[in-house]
């Protein structure tokens, strides 16, 4: 049921129509932009069959092996087994990547805790979203999201301006419906399929409306058009840049051109109050996988920050130390959001364990928000060197060499290449366009920071500090219904 790496790369050789850079690409796997990150992806296929690996990637069930990352979260054991198949994912490629299906899967068990709400709509549709959660353990895809449309003109209605600004229905037929529009999709162009649905409610208080839908792409359908943003790797040497050259994520506006939907591929469609749904719960598990990932970027900050510390005798200041605990705060804030949303998991409306909501959308918050500022630190901590150092070929170059050999050796303990390797591992973590990509990148990949604080405010339980304050002031029980529907 666990595919291996060289089915995966074989499944998106399907005749896609892939642009990056003005051209076509004959074969994404092979491309050197998309090339890095199909191996990765490869990679954590073959992890899988791995015997040094496959115990952290996989589990059996009626005799047959499944892929972690995509089992349906029923107990608290279940989320430590996708934590360690998460770090052990890092910690083979020696870095961190965002979309590679674990974190988009969950999006798809929100929609199976909404089945009563499919069900007022369309039993078929909550049926179809049993089948496709069934289906991606069973076939074991490299499944990712589509959310974000071109979005147009915001101040005007979809129906008033060209309405393929958002991806809505254009007509019905036997075999499933025809959509026409387009959807930015981190990884689309090297990935097998999409759970594609409305960005926000763009219907306005309509009760039906073409643009709320929501499916499964395959995509390798026809009419899909994938243009992509021009990638970092083969941009500048691996040496200088190493994990622009290994971690660039390469991100997709995916055009549909009239592209058929089976109707089995149909999750919602029309029905407002399903869409809404969707939006308010989307997050509750992918979140999760979302949130982890900033974790491993705060110990790359750490990371880079100690080493030159280290290398450059300053971890003795006081001023550096107070730097680095601030580091350390960070990180382990993210930690604790995310270890507590665990231990206190809640049961979902359809039976899975859902991390502590509250606890997990704070968690994001802490996460994304102080993400610049921790960045900031890390070049401090890092000094200057990190945007004055030259390049690679400088230091082969036997007489530009020799003196940056010179200059460059710290002491017996660090020598010139060590301190080359680190200073381009911090610039490039921090300072390189593929930092500020994904700097741009974790505030925006899931949502914007409003929406961040919008789910906090949903998730967040009022009565309790509402109840306590009321009786600590001696204000009147009466009062009660009204502040809680204040708090709705």
């Amino acid at each position: 049921m666990i595919r291996t790496g060289a089915q995966y790369i074989e499944s998106i050789r399907d005749g896609r129509e892939v642009f990056i850079n003005g051209e076509r690409v004959d074969d994404v796997a092979t491309h050197a932009m998309f090339k890095p990150l199909v191996d990765i992806r490869a990679r954590i296929y073959d992890m899988q069959h791995d015997p040094q690996t496959a115990a952290d990637m996989v589990y059996e069930e009626g005799g047959e092996q499944y892929a972690i990352g995509l089992k349906l979260p029923m107990t608290q054991s279940d989320w430590h087994a996708k934590n360690r198949c998460t770090e052990a994912i890092f910690n083979d490629v020696k870095g961190v990547v965002t979309r590679v299906g674990d974190e988009t899967i969950g999006e798809m068990w929100s929609l199976f805790d909404g089945q009563d709400v499919l069900n007022e709509v369309d039993p078929q549709f909550s049926e179809n979203i049993r089948k496709h959660i069934a289906a991606a353990i069973e076939n074991d895809p490299f499944h990712v999201s589509a959310n974000t449309d071109p979005k147009g003109d915001r101040s005007k209605r979809p129906q008033d301006q060209d309405p393929d600004m958002l991806l809505h229905v254009v007509s019905e037929t036997d075999a499933g419906i025809v959509v026409r529009g387009a959807k930015y999709e981190t990884a689309a162009a090297y990935s097998n399929q999409a759970f594609t649905k409305p960005t926000i409610a763009n219907w306005g208080d309509a009760e039906l409306s073409d643009y709320a839908v929501g499916f499964v792409c395959d995509l390798g359908s026809p009419g899909l058009k994938f243009i992509c943003r021009t990638g970092f790797a083969g941009r500048a040497s691996r040496e200088d840049y190493p994990l622009a050259n290994r971690f660039d994520e390469v991100d997709t506006l995916v055009v549909f051109d009239n592209v058929l939907i089976p109707w089995e591929n149909v999750l919602f469609y029309r029905h407002t109050k399903a869409a809404a749904f969707i939006r308010a719960t989307l997050h509750r598990y992918s979140a999760y996988a979302f949130v982890q990932r900033n974790l491993k970027v705060a110990d790359m900050l750490i990371g880079a920050a100690l080493w030159n510390v280290r290398q450059t005798g300053l971890q003795q200041h006081q001023a550096v130390q107070e730097k680095l605990a601030q580091l350390a705060v960070y990180r382990e804030g993210i930690n604790a959001h995310l270890t507590a949303a665990i231990a206190t998991a809640e049961r979902s409306p359809g039976g899975l364990l859902m991390p502590n909501q509250s606890l997990l959308y704070t968690g994001r918050v802490h996460a994304c928000t102080n993400l610049p500022a921790m960045m900031h630190i890390a070049r401090e901590l890092c000094g200057g060197q990190v945007c004055v150092t030259p390049d690679y070929a400088s230091f082969r170059n036997p007489e530009s060499g020799r003196w940056l050999q010179k200059f460059y050796t710290i002491n017996e303990d660090w020598e010139a290449e060590d301190r080359r390797k680190l200073l381009a591992f911090a610039r490039d973590l921090l300072n390189s366009d593929y930092a500020g990509h994904r700097l741009t990148f974790q505030l925006f990949a899931q949502s914007p920071p409003f929406a961040h604080l919008a789910a906090v405010y949903r998730n967040f339980d009022w009565d309790e500090p509402l109840g306590f304050v009321r009786q600590a002031a001696g204000m009147s029980d009466r009062i009660t219904g009204r502040a809680e529907q204040a708090s709705d």
